[in-house]
């Protein structure tokens, strides 16, 4: 269970490496609809108004991909069959 968490915890982070390189890649343009995605895909993106750090966004999402990961596999363990 240990691995599972810790490959949701990669995800989470690896999900904002890519958003950082796509929105350094096409800083010009604006991402208009894809912000859904972005705030679906990376809940601290939501407080885009504030100046945060890459690195605090960084732990902020590898953590709430923890919590998540570790809700998950709380729910499969205990619908897993015996």
């Amino acid at each position: 269970m240990k691995r599972r968490i810790s490959i949701w915890t990669g995800v989470g982070v690896l999900v904002v490496v890519l958003w950082t390189l796509y929105i350094s890649a096409t800083k010009p343009t604006p991402l208009g609809s894809l912000w859904t995605l972005v705030d679906l895909t990376c809940p601290i993106a939501l407080a885009r108004h504030y100046a945060l750090s890459f690195y605090f966004v960084l732990l902020a999402n590898a953590a709430t991909y923890a919590l998540v990961g570790t809700a998950a596999e709380v729910i499969r363990r205990h619908y897993k069959p015996a």
